[in-house]
Formats: C-alpha cells, structure tokens, sequence
C-alpha cells in the first residue's frame, strides 16, 4: 500500500478524524527517532508541539529527503501517524523500507493554492506533519502554523527555510558507497548533518550517518564551537560493520 492519498477537503476530513484517534503514543510528549539522530535534538526525540525544520541543501549534495524520511520512520514504527505534503516525487518505497508504516501515511502530494488549509488540518489530527515550504509562504503563516503545532501536540516538519524553528537540521556533506571503477550499484550515504536551533539546541552540533542505515553504525556527536568561540572534541564514526 502507497500510503493513503487525499484528494479535497472531504477526504482530509475523514483522514484526520480517525488520526485523531487515540493511539499507543497518543500520550508520550516525545515520539522516538532513530538512534543516530538522537544526539542532534535537544530531546532525543521528537518533541510535541516542535517545530523540526529540514533545510534542503545544495541539490548536488543534498540528502535532504532521506533525513526527512529517517525522522519519521521511528515515530511512524512505534504507531504515530504521519503526513506528507507537497512532494509529488514521494518514493513510497524508500519509505517502506526505512520503516515507515504506509497505512498510518497520508500523502497530499499537490496541496495547491489552499497548501496553509490543508496543513493547518493535518496539524490537528496527525502526529508528524512534514511539508515542503512554498517560495510565497509569508512569515506570519509560518509564525500561526507553528503556533498551531505547539497548542495541538503536533510535530510540524517543513521540508526547505522555515525561520524561527526550534531546531534546524542540513546535510552539510555527503558521500555515496558502492560505486567502484566504473561499476557497482549505490548502496547506501554517508552524510554529514549539522543542527541548529533555539533553547536547548542553541550550541550547534554535528553528527555523521549513514543513510540506509545499516543498524550497526554507532555515531559519535561533535559539538560545534559555540559563537564565542569554545572549541570542540573531533568526530568520530565507530563500529561500522
């Protein structure tokens, strides 16, 4: 199943009231993430009412979609619902295979003119809403849909720049494995992400991983020097298989 497609604002309707249903996570104030990404949000987790921004990157190196798509897969696993809006080029199969539940997946690929609606509404009745970021959204929707997320538990993810977040994720760097002299299939990403944000995410971290991960990679994180200029230990990768 390709996760469930919605087409107007009837069909949200009926998607977002079941989602609003209780559900084995319905109470817990931090959904669960992989653990490679723990060290990079100041809760290890997804925290309801966050706003958790995915920068896009730099096209040629961007590993973008996939760090979107590791944030979910945890959350999405322990039963939260999800939702996707405005990525028509949404690999279903990708997302399966990182762990994401399909059938606890809304995807509204092509929101439109109406793209703040139709988020607002996913807001209220799902767990993780992730979205990409309109050229003309304004400041002031970003700031109400935010609020929005805040008063109704809701983990808001906006896929491109979104100012104000409480903790801004980028890959900064990436490197593909598998290729060799002129042959091979990609298997897997070595990226690097850095995390900025607000709060308790003010010191600016950076983690390497891998993306698929292989479930033995262990990461070690390396804080970045804080703006008055404290140094940091170097990173590390360990325990690669």
């Amino acid at each position: 199943m390709a996760g469930r497609m919605v087409v107007g604002s009837a069909a949200l309707a009926d998607l977002v009231r079941p989602a609003s249903a209780p559900d084995p996570v319905g109470g817990h104030r931090v959904l669960p993430v992989v653990p490679e990404l723990t060290g990079l949000l100041p809760n290890r987790g997804l925290r309801r009412g966050s706003t958790i921004a995915v920068a896009a990157g730099q096209p040629r190196r961007s590993g973008g979609t996939s760090l979107m798509l590791a944030l979910l897969a945890e959350a999405s696993r322990a039963g939260s619902w999800c939702a996707v809006v405005g990525v028509p080029t949404f690999g279903a199969g990708a997302a399966a295979e990182l762990g994401i539940a399909l059938d606890r997946l809304a995807l509204v690929p092509n929101p439109g003119p109406e793209w703040a609606t139709v988020v607002a509404a996913l807001i209220d009745g799902v767990d993780v809403v992730v979205t990409t970021v309109p050229a003309s959204v304004s400041a002031s929707v970003a700031t109400r849909l935010a609020a929005r997320a805040r008063q109704r538990g809701s983990v808001l993810v906006p896929y491109g720049r979104w100012d104000g977040a409480d903790v801004t994720l980028q890959v900064v760097r990436g490197v593909w494995e598998g290729l060799g002299l002129g042959r091979g299939r990609l298997r897997r990403r070595e990226i690097t992400v850095s995390a900025r944000g607000r709060g308790a995410a003010a010191r600016p971290k950076e983690i390497k991983v891998w993306l698929p991960g292989d479930e033995l990679t262990r990461v070690i994180p390396r804080t970045l020097p804080s703006p008055v200029g404290r140094s940091a230990a170097p990173l590390a990768l360990v325990g690669r298989g």
